[in-house]
């Protein structure tokens, strides 16, 4: 059934592909020893007990606005499996490091669940309900063969069900467009995953029209053309391509100079910033990827130079800006926020101040919908690699998720042989961030 009695008409949700270090961000351990609490230093934050990084100031004060998960955690250590745990609430069937794409046997994304019964409403509109931005997760990381990650998809819940995804290009092998400020000409947000057909594809990357222009002459084209042959899922993509909410909500260039400045001219800042022009304009959930290009990013095996000059900077300021302009719109009370990792990172630290995967613990920032702001869930043990209270497992975000968005947490959708299987299984949804 469609959902109902939910504090939350959308969700936004900030996934930090790779895995953020717990001990960087929101679970500083300043009187740990040298070798564990790490070269940053710890700052006030505007929710009593919370100390943060130091490289998060604009985040600590919009802090009251969140609930911090201090103790987020699974057994499935790597970034593919946990990422398909994290954004469906399900463990993946790929044992760890046999597989790295997504398959059909996947389970479907919280978002491909909200599309589904979306499209069961007789007041469903042209809006998509569930888009993923910038690019399918993979697409921009240095692999020789394609790589999308799996957990944004429908999986065997169908591909009609699958996201709307957008397409950002980069510049060369060796370019970071989440690093550096990006150009109105390379943020044309187009629609991936069209038919392939010469008359029905937006051009990949075209300088000499604007993506108004690219729209319009797709509507066109499509004027001309029979669509009857196509699959329920071509005829939802040519649909969104020819809606004048979709043309509208991802023209990024119609927001204000002062508003793209303040979520940052780089790729995530201005990711998010199309989030929030996705569920004002009616979609219900909207995943932003900040993936990994360099074959590292949030997955900071190396050292901490990265996470200390780019990557909590931009998140710092995209996550800031959005909870700001979405309460300033009036529409954080209608918001859920989500952000997160798949993972944390090893307590102890290698000799270049890098950190490896640790699934065990990592913390996950919650906001809007309801959540009681300036709080704290969970604690940890004084090196931040356990919880000494109850873990929050992805089964129990999920139900929380759900729960915000007036959806069952033990709603039964209907798999590929038309059995009634959970959307989630086992998790209870964390009513005690709710005010």
């Amino acid at each position: 059934r469609p959902p109902a009695n939910g504090r939350a008409k959308s969700v936004i949700f900030l996934f930090l592909f790779g895995g953020p270090s717990q001990l960087e961000t929101f679970d500083m351990k300043p009187e740990a020893p040298d070798t564990i609490r790490g070269p940053f230093k710890p700052i006030a934050s505007r929710t009593p007990g919370l100390l943060i990084g130091e490289h998060l100031p604009l985040t600590a004060n919009v802090t009251d606005r969140c609930a911090v998960i201090r103790t987020m955690s699974h057994d499935f250590n790597d970034h593919s499996g946990g990422g398909h745990y994290i954004q469906t609430g399900h463990r993946w069937h790929v044992p760890i490091g046999n597989g790295f794409n997504v398959t059909p046997k996947d389970w479907p994304a919280i978002g491909s669940v909200v599309e589904q019964l979306h499209q069961r409403e007789a007041s469903a509109t042209t809006m998509p309900a569930y888009a993923v931005v910038p690019n399918s997760l993979g697409r921009l990381q240095d692999y020789k063969v394609q790589l999308r990650r799996p957990g944004e998809t429908a999986g065997w819940l169908g591909r009609a069900f699958d996201p709307l995804t957008t397409r950002i290009e980069k510049r060369d092998a060796s370019d970071n467009p989440y690093w550096r400020a990006c150009t109105d000409e390379e943020l044309t947000f187009q629609i991936d995953g069209l038919v392939a057909h010469d008359s029905l594809n937006l051009d990949r990357m075209s300088k000499r029209q604007s993506l108004l222009t690219q729209f319009d002459d797709a509507r066109r084209r499509l004027a001309d053309k029979t669509v009857d042959t196509y699959s329920r899922h071509q005829q939802r993509a040519l649909s969104l391509v020819t809606s004048q909410e979709t043309r509208k909500a991802l023209d990024i260039t119609a927001e204000t100079p002062a508003t793209r400045d303040q979520y940052g001219r780089h790729l995530f800042g201005q990711s998010t910033l199309m989030a929030r022009r996705l569920v004002e304009a009616g979609s219900r959930f909207v995943t932003v990827h900040y993936d990994c290009v360099d074959g590292y990013s949030w997955d900071s095996h190396r050292n901490s130079d990265d996470v200390k000059k780019h990557l909590l900077p931009t998140m710092d300021q995209a996550l800031s800006a959005l909870l700001l302009d979405l309460e300033q719109r009036g529409l954080l009370e209608e918001t859920l926020v989500v952000c997160l990792g798949e993972m944390g990172r090893t307590p102890k630290a290698n000799a270049q101040w890098g950190r490896d995967h640790w699934s065990t613990l990592f913390p996950a920032v919650l906001a809007g919908a309801g959540i009681r702001g300036g709080t704290i869930h969970g604690k940890t043990d004084a090196d931040a690699a356990y919880a000494t209270t109850p873990p929050v497992s992805p089964e129990d975000l999920a139900a929380t998720i759900y729960h915000a968005l007036g959806i069952d947490p033990e709603l039964r959708a209907l798999d590929a042989q038309g059995r009634p299987t959970a959307i989630v299984d086992g998790g209870q949804p964390l009513l005690q961030l709710f005010g």
